[in-house]
């Protein structure tokens, strides 16, 4: 399996995936923590994969996202953004909305 076809099995088989420089409870980098914090405190289950013990993801995702720069959240197989998006989603309650609705689709 090619990384690309490891990239899209992590999306498809994660509803809410989120990629980033270390872990939610360690995270490597400022947006890295501010986006874990902000994916965590809507109240729902995630993956998550550290880009930084996955160089191959690291050098590979952006060009399969079309979007350059980490952390990067996915919600039900779709690129939701970086950490700026993911804020200010969940200063107007759009991310908590998003990711509630795509956990209670999974669990269905």
């Amino acid at each position: 399996m090619d990384i690309i076809d490891t990239i899209k099995e992590q999306i498809a088989n994660n509803t809410i995936l989120l990629y980033m420089k270390g872990s939610p409870n360690a995270p490597q980098c400022g947006f890295s923590a501010k986006a874990s914090q902000a994916v965590m405190g809507c109240g729902e289950k995630f993956a998550y994969v550290d880009i930084l013990q996955n160089p191959e993801i690291r050098a590979n995702l952006p060009k399969y996202a079309n979007w350059p720069t980490f952390p990067q959240l996915w919600v039900a197989g779709e690129l939701v953004g970086g950490s700026d998006i993911m804020l200010e989603m969940f200063e107007n309650g759009e991310l908590q909305t998003l990711i509630k609705d795509a956990a209670a689709k999974a669990k269905a």
